[in-house]
């Protein structure tokens, strides 16, 4: 008996170790597409899309919500050591909206594990990624961006894209709450592309 024990043991830790190392690939990655964002005409200068939050939502699809959690904490972590600029806040950012939209998509599609409740996850992860990151940033993180960069010239930069954006409060209804569903519906997409592909080298074997 004592033996089965110590095997059962000793199996739950070499699947611990897999998941870690999986889970600190897939944050790597999510580093490296962190840095390689892109500037969108029709949304603020301010707003770049990556696909970071691609390796995090796979992750979770295979490993579950606080993989994904993981794996988005390291990539930021990674980028505030080798990439930062703004003090923390953009990571910050990056992080909250991130979780906003990886944790809901991955409690829907563990619920039941076929593509109509993975797009219904991605679909209530791209809402709540909106609607809480526009809460996020209204509240905590513009303010905290007016430390190094006077409210104004953010407001001035939507503004040149879209004359309706003229305060804070316009800024987030017309510029960074559409970007967060573009941003979403463009990595749920590329999701189901490549998830049944790659999810195999990512789930347990027994």
């Amino acid at each position: 008996m004592e033996k089965t024990e110590k095997a059962v043991a000793m199996h739950r830790s070499r699947l611990t170790t897999r998941q870690i190392t999986k889970i600190s690939v897939l944050a790597v990655m999510a580093f490296v597409l962190m840095i390689l964002e892109i500037g969108i005409p029709f949304f603020p200068g301010f707003l770049k899309l990556d696909l970071s939050d691609l390796p995090a939502l796979v992750g979770a699809f295979a490993m579950g919500p606080i993989a994904g959690i993981f794996i988005q904490f390291v990539k930021v972590v990674l980028h505030g050591i080798f990439r930062s600029w703004s003090g923390g806040v953009g990571e910050l950012a990056n992080f909250m909206v991130g979780v906003f939209y990886v944790v809901p998509a991955a409690l829907v599609y563990h619920y039941k594990k076929d593509q109509k409740h993975a797009i219904l996850g991605m679909l209530l992860g791209t809402v709540c990624m909106t609607l809480l990151g526009s809460f996020a940033n209204y509240y905590v993180l513009i303010p905290m961006y007016s430390r190094f960069m006077p409210i104004e010239l953010i407001v001035d930069m939507g503004t040149v894209v879209n004359p309706r954006i003229v305060d804070i409060k316009t800024l987030v209804i017309y510029g960074i709450a559409p970007f967060n569903v573009f941003k979403g519906l463009t990595i749920g997409a590329l999701t189901l592309l490549i998830y049944k592909r790659i999810s195999p080298l990512l789930k347990e074997r027994h």
